[in-house]
């Protein structure tokens, strides 16, 4: 074990790439078990990530259903991380090799010169980003379902195409208005799709010519089932529920191409569509191309039990720990762990407890994955749920997802502040009012301009 200390009073650099579940959750426990070093300025963290704030993305169905303010599922670094320097920028490039990291801090969809950051320690937890397709139109017409803005973005958008739809008088333009298709049916699609059909069912109710039964909700999975994450039994009875709310489930089937709005799926059906969301997977960050760490064939870090990075030979890679979406851990019964919000969290305690304890020259510990306890809600007071002692539908599952995510989410002000927004939920009606104008804010004051 190699013992990791300060020299000639210079404190340890900790530099934790990624500040999603992962990383905010590592730094979270080091900034804990390191207080006292952190302090006496023996050891210093820094945290880099691009977005100011970590999202908990397990509630974001909620979000775009509106049963939660965006802003209580997101956690601000800088507050909850006191002792760490928060760095608001993108790592570009990582030369562990030489403990470099390269580290641009311009504006998003802009690029300044990198600045080079050294680092004794790494933890490497950037996350995933969406898995896309070659799909013609979806690129244009292809709306995601991974960050909150996405998330108000679609809640947004299907409450504008009820508004188009009951305002029109072209039969096909209020067809495809009401007409929403979902590409990818792990728990992102299936649960995003079930809440926002469940929100749009109530908001047709205010239309006078509208009904629940005029919106067509199309799901469109590539394999043979639903929620692969999930027992085939509790698979097999969330699909016959979304059958049983006349959602049309396509198994087996591909998106070949979404051109001018017009779905053509592999099955051979052809029709039009306002909004397609494509929640068909997760791939590792592609910052770890950008590095020098060994990468499977996923493109996810190779890691130990231990969760430190994997060299060449098998042997641990000195000063590098991985965890999360980008990290290739060991799973004894399912080969590696899957990419998702309960293992990120988990992995992050134990690999600052191992970090903690190379510093220490104590013995690190393997991480032994707990049984899956995934859930998702499928609309107000329903839902699915895999326990322990095995599997609970309808009220009782939807009550046990909101109480493990309540319980999950890193931030008690978070906590308190979602659990007082569902406890108004239930009070009042739901609110269906969109507020598409929010994401053009200059186009009122734009168009007070005279045209040259």
């Amino acid at each position: 074990m190699n013992q990791v200390t300060s020299a000639g009073g210079v404190p340890i650099r900790i530099l934790i790439v990624g500040g999603g579940c992962a990383g905010m959750s590592a730094a979270l426990r080091l900034q804990q078990v390191l207080r006292p070093q952190l302090r006496s300025g023996q050891a210093e963290i820094t945290v880099v990530e691009p977005q100011p704030y970590l999202t908990y993305h397990p509630l974001l169905a909620e979000v775009a259903a509106g049963s939660i303010d965006p802003r209580h599922v997101v956690v601000p670094l800088r507050r909850v991380l006191p002792e760490c320097r928060v760095l608001t920028a993108r790592v570009t490039r990582i030369e562990h090799a030489g403990r470099r990291a390269w580290v641009d801090a311009a504006p998003r969809g802009e690029h300044g010169v990198p600045t080079e950051l050294a680092y004794d320690l790494l933890v490497v937890a950037p996350g995933s980003v969406s898995r896309t397709a070659p799909v013609p139109g979806l690129a244009e017409h292809g709306l995601g379902f991974a960050t909150v803005g996405e998330a108000v973005s679609l809640r947004n958008h299907v409450l504008e195409q009820l508004d188009l739809a009951s305002s029109t008088r072209d039969p096909a333009l209020r067809q495809a208005a009401l007409t929403f298709v979902f590409v990818g049916a792990g728990y992102a699609g299936v649960g995003a799709l079930a809440e926002l059909e469940d929100m749009a069912r109530y908001a047709a109710k205010g239309y006078h010519n509208l009904s629940a039964a005029d919106l067509r909700w199309v799901l469109v999975e590539a394999t043979d089932r639903i929620l692969p994450e999930e027992s085939p039994e509790l698979a097999a009875h969330t699909l016959a529920e979304l059958r049983d709310r006349s959602v049309d489930v396509r198994l087996s089937t591909t998106l070949e191409s979404a051109l001018d709005q017009v779905m053509v799926l592999s099955d051979g059906s052809r029709f039009a569509a306002r909004t397609l969301v494509w929640t068909a997977g997760v791939r590792p960050a592609p910052l770890l191309r950008d590095t020098d760490l060994p990468l499977d064939a996923a493109g996810r870090v190779r890691c130990l039990p231990t969760l430190q990075v994997a060299g060449p030979d098998g042997a641990p890679l000195p000063g590098v720990w991985a965890a999360g979406d980008g990290a290739a851990v060991p799973d004894p019964e399912a080969g590696l762990c899957a990419p998702n919000a309960q293992h990120a969290l988990a992995q992050a305690r134990l690999l600052a407890d191992n970090l903690a304890a190379a510093l220490a020259s104590r013995p690190q510990t393997p991480y032994r994955p707990e049984r899956q306890s995934c859930s998702t809600s499928l609309g107000l007071g329903r839902g699915v749920a895999h326990t322990r002692r095995g599997q609970l539908t309808g009220r009782r599952a939807w009550w046990l997802h909101r109480a493990r995510h309540l319980r999950r989410l890193p931030s008690l002000d978070r906590r308190v502040r979602v659990l007082t927004g569902w406890l108004l939920g239930g009070l009042f009606s739901r609110e269906v009012v969109s507020l598409g104008s929010v994401e053009h804010p200059r186009s009122e004051f734009e168009a007070g301009f005279p045209k040259q």
